[in-house]
């Protein structure tokens, strides 16, 4: 059997979902953290037994920029210390022993998800991501950095991991227009091009629409580079801006577990050995993943 390494889902989704919140905060995740833990305790614990072996520290929203925007700036390392023991207490809850699984930080977009301008300049953000890199790197297995739609923001997450001798482990999100271009604009073939320069250890696109994922998957493949991809069930993110929150945005209909895991396995098909899902992407939809994968000849693995 080949080794092929299942991430899990969507986890802001899903605990926004099972949150008894009125209304999602622009924090969203981190606050429902801090109001219900059990909440997010019982996703990871989902996804572990869905058979997820990579498991996302609950940290994407806990940026030093998005936490001082809403006046949480001095709760940033509660909200790590708190993610990571979550984590750490649903996995020994599980079937599943410390081993059995990778632990996943994380480095998101400091300002927002998707909108290329409202990124910070280099500096700023190779900044903030040592500080985000300090405040996980002890404590967690890999740094995966997610959903960069800009290569200012890429490099910056990129030159702070090597910094501290850290993987580099990196998911860029693309436009869901077909054109095959980060959604800054910028041609997803140069931004690779300048990835492989820096003999990162993985290339991934994640949070874009499946179909769009499948159109770019040849450039990741002619790189050399790992690479990989994981998919978000949005009808469309237009609606989300910097500082709003999650409530706008629709689950696509048409994106059962049955119709997601023929995407992956064509990518798994295509090269790709990392696979998971992003925003919409149930403890389901990576259970019947895994068990599609196994039948089709596939071992979902750690990172």
């Amino acid at each position: 059997m080949q080794d092929i390494t299942l991430l899990d889902g969507g986890l802001g989704q899903e605990i926004i979902r099972r949150s008894h919140a009125d209304k999602a905060h622009p924090l969203w995740s981190v606050k429902t953290m801090f109001d219900e833990p059990d909440v997010i305790k019982q996703v990871h614990k989902d996804f572990i037994a869905a058979g997820a072996k990579v498991l996302s520290v609950n940290n994407y929203t806990a940026t030093p920029t998005r936490m001082l925007r809403n006046d949480m700036a001095d709760k940033f390392e509660q909200a790590h210390e708190t993610a990571i023991q979550l984590l750490k207490s649903a996995i020994s809850e599980s079937d599943k022993s410390a081993d059995e699984v990778t632990i996943a930080g994380c480095l998101p977009p400091l300002a927002a998800s998707y909108v290329a301008d409202a990124a910070l300049d280099y500096q700023p953000s190779y900044d903030e991501y040592c500080r985000l890199i300090e405040v996980q790197k002890d404590h967690v297995d890999v740094i995966l950095v997610e959903t960069m739609s800009n290569s200012q923001e890429t490099f910056a997450a990129v030159d702070a991991l090597t910094s501290f001798g850290e993987k580099t482990y990196i998911s860029l999100t693309l436009s869901d227009d077909l054109t095959n271009c980060l959604r800054s604009g910028e041609a997803l073939e140069a931004v690779i091009e300048r990835l492989s320069e820096k003999n990162i250890d993985a290339v991934m696109i994640n949070c874009s629409f499946p179909e769009a994922i499948s159109k770019a998957l040849p450039i990741l493949a002619q790189s050399g580079l790992r690479f990989g991809a994981y998919a978000n069930g949005f009808t469309s993110i237009s609606a989300l801006q910097p500082g709003g929150t999650v409530d706008g945005l629709q689950a696509r209909t048409d994106l059962p577990p049955e119709t997601y895991a023929s995407h992956a396995l064509s990518w798994i098909a295509a090269g790709a050995t990392i696979i998971g899902g992003c925003c919409e992407i149930t403890p389901s939809h990576i259970a019947y993943l895994a068990l599609a994968m196994h039948n089709h000849g596939y071992r979902p693995s750690q990172l």
